[in-house]
């Protein structure tokens, strides 16, 4: 991960707008973060709480990526066999989805998955939520979950994200990705409509109070 300007100015502004909200709620406070691969995902979600410190805000991440249905390495190897399985049912968006119920229910510790990228397996860990105002939810579907408070969405697609792709090395850029990247676009892109708050190619946050 690598937190540039962009990424800061961009959460200050988001800060700039909710501040207030997450200030005079009650319980916790679930922001999801969502936006093509490479789009700067969990930048902005770790900017965001980084500007949130400056208010006394606590903040968790949750991470779409331990929510796969399969380890990174056996879900790359089923895409191979079959590019159909690449989409939102690769994820376990409801087990998110109760996660997040829980802790706004109270619920201190919850038991998640957590991956293991080299080892290939999914694992467990319990995490205590007490203390934490905030949760911030970040993943290319994250839109689509119902328990949030505020929906944010990056606007960027393959060909924005490309030099940040690279940068991270995570995948080998060739043509089978960019099929994928293609089958993501067409899916992802539409949810730009279920976001409360923007974030453009230009890194501006904005409100989205016409709901495209």
């Amino acid at each position: 991960m690598i937190i540039d300007d962009n990424h800061r100015k961009a959460a200050g502004q988001v800060v700039e707008i909710l501040v207030d909200r997450i200030l005079n709620s009650i319980g916790k406070f679930i922001i999801s973060v969502a936006g093509e691969s490479g789009a700067g995902k969990s930048e902005i979600a770790a900017s965001i709480a980084e500007k949130l410190k400056y208010y006394n805000i606590r903040t968790f991440i949750f991470g779409q990526d331990d929510y796969f249905k399969l380890p990174p390495k056996t879900n790359a190897r089923q895409r191979e066999k079959d590019i159909s399985w690449v989409g939102i049912q690769e994820v376990k968006l409801d087990l998110l989805d109760q996660h997040i119920l829980l802790a706004q229910e109270g619920i201190p510790i919850i038991k998640k998955p957590l991956v293991d990228f080299n080892a290939d397996k999914i694992g467990e860990e319990g995490i205590n939520l007490t203390d934490f105002k905030v949760l911030i939810v970040e993943g290319t579907y994250t839109s689509c979950l119902k328990n949030v408070n505020c929906r944010i969405f990056i606007d960027r697609n393959k060909l924005d994200t490309k030099e940040s792709r690279l940068q991270r090395a995570r995948e080998k850029q060739d043509e089978f990705l960019d099929k994928i990247l293609s089958i993501e676009h067409e899916i992802i892109s539409k949810h730009i409509k279920l976001a409360d708050i923007i974030i453009s190619k230009e890194w501006e946050a904005v409100k989205n109070n016409g709901k495209k």
